[in-house]
């Protein structure tokens, strides 16, 4: 009885991969596109393609890649700030240190005034003026306090 087992399950095993292979069919239709179907398409000169003869592709061998963004171009501020830290050091520390005290003094008060250089009349700065001159003088920080 064992050996009666043993050849029905080696018969099951031998023809179970033919058994599990398949035909299909490919072609490319008039627009350029590629079509696979198990079934022969009608008037159009299809290729057979058997599963036995196709080998497995490898899943999950590309990874994302992150796209590189590209550098921004230099503002003026960063410019003058490159010379001005290549040829005259202390310059730019004063920079700095003006930059650090304005960033103390736009982050701790909130109702600020400024002048007009033109005419020399105060006014009540806004908070998106003030807003501004923290961004300002944050970029400062950064392209002056080395």
């Amino acid at each position: 009885m064992n050996i009666f087992r043993l050849v029905i399950s080696l018969v099951i095993i031998v023809f179970s991969s033919v058994l599990s292979a398949a035909t299909i069919y490919t072609w490319v239709d008039k627009s350029g596109v590629v079509h696979y179907s198990q079934q022969p398409p009608k008037d159009v000169d299809a290729k057979k393609i058997y599963t036995e003869d196709m080998e497995p592709a490898k899943i999950g061998t590309n990874t994302p890649q992150r796209k590189t963004a590209q550098k921004p171009e230099e503002s003026e501020l960063a410019k003058s700030a490159k010379i001005i830290n290549e040829k005259d050091k202390q310059q730019a520390k004063e920079i700095c240190d003006s930059a650090k005290h304005s960033l103390n003094v736009l982050n701790t008060h909130t109702s600020l005034s400024q002048q007009n250089k033109q005419t020399g009349e105060t006014t009540k700065m806004t908070e998106e003026q003030r807003q501004a001159a923290i961004a300002e003088n944050n970029e400062r920080v950064k392209l002056f306090c080395k």
